[in-house]
């Protein structure tokens, strides 16, 4: 009797657990329209006064700075997260003070990136939080 009731609140543990997984692999894409225009926008700015001069006014990089957009930005970041970005952007850029600018500014500026990567635009701001943004996949082609 007793290995049918552990048999019994195994099996239902086990589809619990089935379930449940579905849910844990699903995650959004950049395609899902992740950021906002005005976001952007406010991004674009921000680029351009903290980024620009290293990355250049087009995003596509000069002498040691990686480009952020086109096939260089893809081949660094697809199959990644904008967590992962934003946690590479929010500890090291820029180069000559980090701290210099914000959090919530950091992640208008991965809107800017988006947007200019031709990633849609959606109704809803990206949260300044690497633990939210882990959630959103970086895929190139949708």
């Amino acid at each position: 009797m007793k290995v049918g009731i552990v048999l019994l609140a195994m099996a239902g543990a086990w589809a619990a657990a089935l379930q449940a997984a579905p849910a844990q692999q699903t995650a959004r894409s950049v395609w899902d329209g992740v950021y906002t225009q005005e976001q952007a926008k406010r991004g674009a700015a921000l680029y351009a006064e903290h980024c620009g001069s290293c990355h250049g006014g087009s995003l596509a990089g000069v002498e040691s700075a990686p480009a952020l957009t086109g096939v260089e930005f893809g081949s660094n970041w697809h199959g990644l997260t904008l967590g992962d970005l934003f946690e590479r952007i929010r500890i090291s850029m820029p180069p000559s003070g980090p701290s210099g600018v914000t959090p919530a500014q950091k992640a208008d500026i991965v809107a800017h990136l988006m947007n200019t990567n031709k990633f849609p635009a959606g109704t809803t701001e990206l949260e300044p939080k690497t633990e939210v943004l882990k959630g959103i996949k970086i895929e190139m082609k949708k």
